[in-house]
């Protein structure tokens, strides 16, 4: 019981950060988060101690995502590579079509 709640929690925590992303990318990003919740996790924990560091968001997501990029193009596109054509993870963070 305690996972559901804690995964709608995150959902919804999610929802409330991507709210400034274009809604395709939100799409994805929410089918990733369903997918592979504990990855998204990860990430977003390693974001966190970057900024405590003192990084912004974008300079503590520009650090962290290359490290995973592998595993968020498995989730976005499979083996044949990322749907809709994405190429990969720009140095900001955003995705490259």
């Amino acid at each position: 019981m305690f996972g559901k709640v804690k995964q709608w929690g995150a959902r919804k925590l999610l929802e409330s950060q991507l709210k400034d992303v274009p809604k395709d990318q939100q799409e994805m990003i929410m089918t990733m988060f369903e997918k592979d919740p504990e990855l998204l996790e990860k990430i977003a924990k390693e974001i966190q101690v970057e900024q405590k560091k003192g990084l912004s968001q974008m300079q503590a997501a520009m650090k962290v995502m290359p490290k995973y990029q592998g595993q968020l193009q498995a989730l976005m596109g499979g083996k044949g590579g990322m749907q809709g054509g994405a190429k990969g993870f720009r140095p900001d963070g955003r995705i490259q079509r």
